[in-house]
């Protein structure tokens, strides 16, 4: 048999009545938490890289003298290091979700691991952050406050004191407490989804 006959062949089988296996479908319908992962994602991204650049103008928009200004970038350069370590990890992630094709179980269960896997990495980066907002939040409460400046540590009084315990030790909870919501809000719920579908292809 030419390449002829098999052409012929082809045309005549009838495709009309071809149908999808059930488990292709449920499959394919996990695209659409994955494509709500990815545009979430992706806004976040763009998000935090402008939130990094607002926050760099701090000084000049609450006019730091020279000593509280250098302090306040030392800090920012750490603080911009980290985040642009994780921010690349996340890039690096949203590419990854951006080439997967969900057409076997694996792949979907393989997918679905790595969406939990950076879900943990986002958390992870929200608290590498947390001392830098707890140190901002400390150094412009007494400087505002009490007009204290990093030179004037020396002088805290007890009352001083209790405060900032009062508010790392507020800050640290509401930190955790926003991340879950937050990471449980834009992915979370979305990674459930794709987990009832990989449950659903069990059965």
């Amino acid at each position: 048999m030419d390449f002829k006959d098999i052409q012929s062949a082809w045309d005549k089988d009838d495709t009309k009545n071809v149908e999808l296996p059930k488990n292709l479908d449920k499959i394919q319908s996990a695209n659409t938490p994955l494509d709500k992962i990815k545009r979430n994602l992706k806004k976040e991204l763009w998000f935090q890289v402008l939130s990094i650049l607002v926050l760099g103008f701090i000084p000049v928009i609450y006019r730091y003298e020279n000593t509280l200004t250098n302090v306040f970038y030392l800090m920012y350069s750490l603080f911009t290091g980290i985040s642009i370590y994780y921010l690349t990890k996340l890039h690096i992630f949203l590419k990854r979700l951006n080439s997967v094709t969900l057409n076997t179980r694996d792949n979907l269960y393989d997918t679905y691991y790595d969406v939990r896997l950076n879900m943990e990495l986002y958390k992870t980066f929200g608290f590498a952050l947390t001392p830098f907002l707890i140190l901002f939040l400390l150094g412009h409460f007494y400087k505002n406050v009490f007009g204290l400046t990093v030179l004037d540590l020396h002088q805290l009084s007890q009352l001083h004191i209790t405060i900032m315990f009062i508010v790392v030790a507020s800050t640290i909870i509401l930190m955790g407490v926003i991340l879950e919501w937050w990471v449980h809000a834009f992915y979370g719920k979305y990674a459930k989804e794709i987990r009832a579908i990989i449950d659903d292809l069990k059965e």
